[in-house]
């Protein structure tokens, strides 16, 4: 069977121009967990440098379960640059305007203690989760030791209760340190599995698009840039691309990211084979491939 070709890019450089807007996904692609990645910043500085009818802007979107200035911090940390965006939307920014919508409620904190800026100056009491109204999902306590299925009684009991969930991280598995670590969005996805409603915020859901697009027109006192002219640059087919596939925007794979692995530019394979056959396994296909993201 012959399968479509999606474009494989040597240089950003080359697409760059038909873009006004880039929606850039950030671990994975600025970083992987443990180091930056300098060539990215590089290419987002070019790229917010091109002349034009309107300015060039870079907004981040990145699942972390935390407000923007934190994954700023860490940005600088890996030596990021702050002149390669614009803005940094998360969905810990998201989480914060949906838990906004029900004052006063007793939430509980389901994930590490390093997500809890999350409840920052909001109306509502944490609770065990016995006492939850709501509970919030921004990880695994421990995602070096834990899966899933260590939070199955607990999420049965939450069920029992009928008490929704708000996932702060849609993300399956994010990596780190050349390894898979476990993200809120599969403890999410097994509590959809037994019943229980959640509501996600970040990728692969719209209101992380249309958020995001708003925000570029703002900085310009414009429209949003048009949807043709906007491309979603991320490694994840089921978030970054899937997400920009249903918004309608264009979208660019970068292929040493989680899906290093099935697309074989692991540490021993240091360029970038064939794509289309493993392509057409997928849900979602990208407008193009890029092995990092280079201008």
């Amino acid at each position: 069977m012959t399968h479509p070709s999606v474009p494989t890019l040597q240089h950003f450089e080359e697409v760059a121009e038909r873009y006004d807007l880039i929606l850039c996904d950030v671990w994975g692609v600025l970083h992987d967990g443990t180091r930056g990645h300098a060539a990215a910043g590089e290419a987002l500085i070019r790229f917010r440098a091109l002349p034009g009818p309107r300015p060039r802007r870079v907004i981040l979107v990145s699942n972390a379960p935390r407000p923007w200035q934190g994954v700023q911090t860490i940005l600088d940390g890996y030596g990021v640059p702050r002149e390669a965006y614009d803005a940094i939307l998360t969905s810990g920014d998201l989480t914060r305007r949906l838990i906004a919508e029900h004052p006063g409620e007793r939430v509980y904190h389901l994930g590490p203690e390093r997500d809890a800026p999350v409840f920052d100056g909001l109306d509502l009491t944490l609770v065990p989760a016995e006492e939850a109204q709501r509970v919030v999902c921004t990880g695994l306590f421990d995602d070096h030791t834990e899966t899933a299925e260590d939070y199955r009684a607990t999420l049965a009991d939450f069920r029992a209760r009928a008490v929704p969930m708000i996932c702060a991280n849609p993300d399956l598995v994010v990596e780190r340190d050349k390894k898979l670590i476990p993200c809120a969005g599969l403890i999410a996805q097994a509590y959809e599995e037994i019943g229980g409603a959640v509501v996600y915020a970040g990728k692969p859901y719209r209101p992380v698009y249309e958020t995001a697009r708003a925000m570029a027109g703002e900085f310009d006192r414009l429209p949003p840039p048009d949807l043709a002219r906007t491309v979603a640059v991320g490694d994840a087919i089921r978030t970054d691309i899937a997400g920009a596939s249903a918004y309608g925007i264009p979208s660019i794979l970068v292929a040493r990211g989680i899906h290093a692995e099935e697309l074989g530019v692991t540490a021993d394979h240091h360029s970038l084979g064939e794509v289309s056959e493993w392509l057409s396994s997928q849900p979602v296909r990208p407008d193009a491939v890029i092995e990092r993201l280079i201008w």
